[in-house]
């Protein structure tokens, strides 16, 4: 008889965020496959479980599939756990599940958190229809295809990013996906935890003049016939804002192209207002 493999989800940051079955799995299988055994160790010594790990992450995923699924093929019980999380959101697990489908191996999800359910739920934008795209590309030519596949889907969608990338990937997000209704969940259940709400070009703001750290959630509302734009009464003109930049020596091009992503306007739109004015 083949053996059963559990996908155990694990806190995102508070460590008692993890179900008495959870708990209850994670003593009684006869092996824990996770992606860092020291992370996932310091789980266990909180909960005083003593169990055997193994490493299974992105990078020997392949191998160690067909070696776990032997294990459960000769009737041995598996959890599988990533870093954070529910198993197989953003992290290794396809293969092993693929694997044990192929044995006939019994699979059973254990619930529990996700991070971008949680940054989904409170950042107050619609849930009745969501789209979620894991992590935006690193490279801009590839994030701004992303960007354009998803733009017109009916649904809030929803990503991770970086906090190295935030800054640029926003800037992108604003020049393709238009200002919309936006939120950012910083470090979700941890004692830093932030939630930001605004539109995309607030965000954008706020992100080019501080230091974000953490895990990050992006959510962002479905696109809409009308168009969010800043208060330039209160954010400043656009031709004082033009001046200001051309004087800290950035090019005119370059200038205007800032401006529209700052005001939430196109370029033709910043062009138009500017002769207006």
């Amino acid at each position: 008889m083949t053996g059963t493999l559990y996908l155990v989800a694990t806190p995102i940051g508070n460590l008692q965020d993890i179900t008495f079955r959870a708990l209850e799995t994670l003593k009684t299988v006869d092996l824990i496959a996770c992606e860092d055994t020291r992370h996932t160790q310091k789980l266990l010594n909180h909960y005083s479980i003593k169990n055997r790990l193994i490493s299974y992450h992105e990078h020997n995923e392949n191998e160690r599939a067909r070696e776990l699924a032997g294990m459960l093929a000769g009737g041995k019980s598996i959890a599988i756990v990533s870093d954070a999380g529910t198993p197989a959101i953003c992290d290794p697990s396809f293969r092993i599940v693929e694997k044990a489908n192929e044995i006939g191996a019994r699979i059973i999800s254990i619930p529990g958190a996700a991070a971008f359910i949680n940054g989904l739920i409170v950042s107050g934008l619609p849930t009745d229809s969501v789209f979620f795209g894991g992590f935006l590309p690193p490279r801009k030519s590839e994030r701004i295809r992303r960007l354009e596949e998803v733009k017109e889907i009916p649904a809030t969608l929803v990503f991770y990013e970086t906090p190295h990338r935030i800054e640029k990937s926003l800037a992108d997000c604003l020049e393709i996906l238009g200002n919309r209704k936006a939120a950012i969940a910083r470090e979700l259940t941890k004692l830093h935890e932030e939630i930001l709400r605004g539109t995309l070009s607030e965000l954008f703001s706020y992100v080019s003049g501080n230091q974000i750290k953490g895990e990050l959630v992006l959510v962002f509302d479905r696109k809409s016939n009308e168009t969010i734009r800043l208060d330039v009464n209160t954010a400043g003109t656009l031709k004082s804002r033009l001046t200001e930049l051309e004087s800290e020596g950035v090019e005119r091009k370059a200038a205007l192209k800032k401006i529209s992503k700052e005001f939430g306007l196109s370029r033709s739109e910043v062009y138009r207002r500017l002769l207006i004015d």
